[in-house]
């Protein structure tokens, strides 16, 4: 057994939420008594359904795995309800996604609640809601502004969190966001490039924290945790779905001061084609989500970082695994 697969299983071991199996159980050999998926997971097989065939998506994402996997969940989901399905993932960041949905270059991709609030709809870190379903409210109504509609958000949330190897954690005695307070000018901060202007990330911490680091060090997301343990970083913003976050022991310092809003993740799409989607598609978008806990949102993200697997792969696992697509 390689490192990766036996890091892999000693997570799954750790996350009693890990992705439940599509295989029936209980059963013996002429099936009598076998539970079946739907019944594991308690939601039924995806319906397909001839009179979505009329109708043709492109599902987008953003530039980093976990949004590349989220648009392979929905538009295989999707595809399997009847709709025409195209993918044009890893548009880039938030505003350029956003741009292309709007355009009509694409017809939907997840977004974060708070991200939204922040980066569209001009919030700051003290007025923005801490209840997710608030912050999806408000999310929504902007949204509706622009003439897209945001569906239900998944369980999970993917927030923005303050990471810092435990060495450094213990060394500096750093347990919350505040208590880089006077070590800051000594340190580096690594993130995305957009994190210079983002309030959920450097400019929020000098603004809320009052934070002056020494440098800031812009770095692709999938850098974010090997910039820490290589030691070309002190500090680095991280997603609390990352499942680098226990493969490193890394310590995420809590924010006292509520810097960080709710980051449930929502499917939105342009207006017209959400209307022309018809009226089952609802419904199938919360099949599909049904299961996206925190937990199994860390073990698919874990099967892309740590197993290298691809995010279509991935996708395809966690719908069959869950009963929503038959397995092969």
């Amino acid at each position: 057994m390689t490192i990766t697969r036996l890091l892999l299983l000693l997570l799954a071991l750790a996350l009693p939420g890990a992705l439940l199996s599509g295989c029936g159980s209980g059963g013996d050999a002429t099936g009598e008594g076998t539970v079946t998926p739907a019944q594991q997971t308690g939601v039924e097989p995806i319906a397909s359904d001839p009179a979505n065939g009329r109708v043709s998506l492109t599902i987008g994402s953003k530039n980093f795995t976990e949004q590349r996997v989220l648009g392979e969940i929905f538009a295989q989901g999707l595809r399997a309800a009847g709709y025409r399905v195209r993918t044009d993932l890893s548009l880039g960041d938030e505003r350029t996604a956003l741009r292309a949905v709007k355009r009509g270059e694409i017809d939907a991709y997840p977004e974060y609640t708070g991200t939204a609030l922040l980066s569209f709809f001009g919030k700051q870190p003290d007025e923005l809601p801490k209840d997710p379903t608030d912050a999806y409210d408000e999310a929504r109504r902007g949204f509706a502004e622009e003439g897209l509609v945001a569906f239900p958000p998944t369980p999970f949330t993917s927030s923005n969190e303050v990471a810092v190897t435990k060495e450094t954690a213990e060394k500096l005695s750093l347990q919350k966001i505040s208590d880089l307070k006077g070590e800051d000018s000594e340190l580096t901060l690594a993130g995305a490039p957009e994190c210079r202007q983002r309030l959920d990330c450097l400019l929020g911490l000098e603004r809320v924290y009052g934070l002056d680091f020494g440098e800031f060090t812009p770095v692709a997301i999938a850098e974010r945790h090997d910039v820490l343990t290589s030691g070309q970083a002190d500090v680095s913003i991280v997603f609390t779905t990352d499942p680098q976050i226990q493969r490193e022991s890394e310590v995420l310092l809590e924010d006292d001061r509520s810097m960080f809003p709710p980051y449930n993740s929502s499917l939105v799409m342009r207006k017209e084609v959400a209307l022309q989607a018809g009226p089952g598609l609802p419904r199938t978008l919360k099949q599909i989500q049904a299961r996206l806990t925190d937990e199994n949102m860390q073990e698919l993200n874990a099967r892309v970082d740590l197993d290298g697997q691809e995010p279509a792969e991935v996708a395809t696992a966690y719908l069959t695994e869950n009963g929503l697509i038959p397995p092969g």
